[in-house]
């Protein structure tokens, strides 16, 4: 079944994505908490790897964050608004309540250092790779 001229350029993103990303842990949602989860993208860098979730409409005091059993765990919830009287609301799309994602970490991250900070609506989560991890350069000798 042809499925129209995008196809072969979602097959490549595929393709360079399942390159870039292979070896990475997979988002694992918490079956607990269905609903809205918040996106997250993942940066490799030499020393660490940098996570950033946009958290629109939350606060510091709303979010949660662990890791436990080489798992990292991002919590939090967001209040509905108080309910207006005098319109009538024909439709809501913006989420309230609770949510939850979890992310395992990959080995070769040091979970001790992980620090974390929230701007604008946007958490971003530092984690350090291990010495081991990031690799050194290798003189070759002529002989």
């Amino acid at each position: 079944m042809h499925r129209g001229p995008f196809e072969a350029l979602e097959r490549q993103m595929e393709d360079v994505f399942d390159r870039v990303f292979r070896g990475w842990p997979v988002p694992r949602l918490d079956p607990d908490h269905v609903g809205w989860v918040p996106p997250l993208d993942m940066v490799n860098r030499r020393n660490e790897i940098v996570l950033r979730a946009d958290l629109p409409g939350l606060e510091h005091k709303d979010i949660q964050l662990s890791v436990e059993n080489g798992m990292l765990t991002l919590q939090g919830s967001r209040q509905q608004e108080k309910e207006e009287k005098d319109e009538d609301c024909y439709a809501l799309e913006r989420w309230a309540g609770a949510f939850s994602r979890s992310i395992a970490l990959p080995q070769g991250v040091d979970p001790e250092r992980i620090e974390a900070s929230f701007k604008n609506g946007v958490l971003e989560i530092r984690i350090p790779k291990s010495k081991e991890v990031k690799g050194k350069k290798i003189d070759i000798k002529v002989a």
